[in-house]
């Protein structure tokens, strides 16, 4: 299964004109998970199965952050895409996609900024079709400008979420609590899509990331017995 955000991230890298920069960037990185060697997690990726496909449509330099949840997400869907997203034009692979007929696409937005005869809170493909999740990978100001500034999304239903709990991801702040990481909203979709044990996989191998970058950021010694760990043993091969 292949890693959409890590060969997005090749791509952005391969066309930057001057090295990313970013706090610790200096230290030797695992070239998969990107933590530091020590606190490298490859050896617990999930192996589980999903029906449901995830597409993350990624603001410019979101693929390169250490702390992007995306790349979770790609390690436990396995259908899952990844694009660059821009104002002025559009990946012709994205477009492919959202016109394959096997997927029903859902963009995952608020309700509050969509016309109420888009709005969804259930998920319903039509027969034959495998529900498509579009994620906007992005500060929470940059998402609202990729919503309403990609007109090829307009034709889609908008899956609003209501989470019955505060976001648990520490690795970057928000003013909002009810602002979920990627691979936070990630799971919900599974979950409503029918893939339960992939969204529990996914929540628990969220933790394990977060518990590793933090204890790696605070000198932590790393602890494979932790809480975390045992709730994500379960799904490793």
């Amino acid at each position: 299964m292949s890693n959409s955000v890590a060969r997005l991230r090749g791509e952005r890298l391969a066309r930057s004109t001057k090295p990313f920069v970013t706090r610790g960037s200096r230290m030797p990185r695992c070239p998969q998970c990107r933590l530091e060697q020590s606190y490298c997690m490859c050896a617990w990726r999930p192996r589980v199965p999903a029906r449901a496909g995830v597409c993350l449509l990624m603001h410019d330099i979101e693929a390169l952050k250490p702390s992007n949840t995306g790349w979770l997400i790609a390690d436990v869907v396995a259908d899952n895409s990844a694009f660059s997203w821009s104002r002025v034009e559009v990946d012709e692979r994205l477009l492919a996609l959202l016109d394959d007929p096997q997927w029903q696409p859902y963009i995952i937005f608020p309700a509050e900024y969509a016309a109420p005869e888009r709005v969804v809170e259930t998920v319903a493909p039509a027969s034959g079709k495998r529900p498509l999740f579009i994620l906007l990978d992005a500060t929470w100001t940059e998402a609202r400008k990729m919503f309403r500034k990609s007109p090829y999304l307009d034709r889609f239903p908008v899956l609003s979420l209501t989470p019955e709990q505060h976001s648990r991801y520490r690795l970057r702040r928000s003013t909002r609590d009810e602002h979920l990481c990627t691979a936070e909203v990630a799971a919900l979709c599974l979950e409503l899509a029918g893939d339960s044990r992939a969204a529990e996989a996914l929540d628990a191998y969220l933790d394990v990331f977060s518990e590793r970058y933090l204890g790696f950021k605070r000198s932590l010694p790393l602890d494979e017995q932790s809480a975390a760990h045992q709730r994500l043993r379960p799904f490793v091969a």
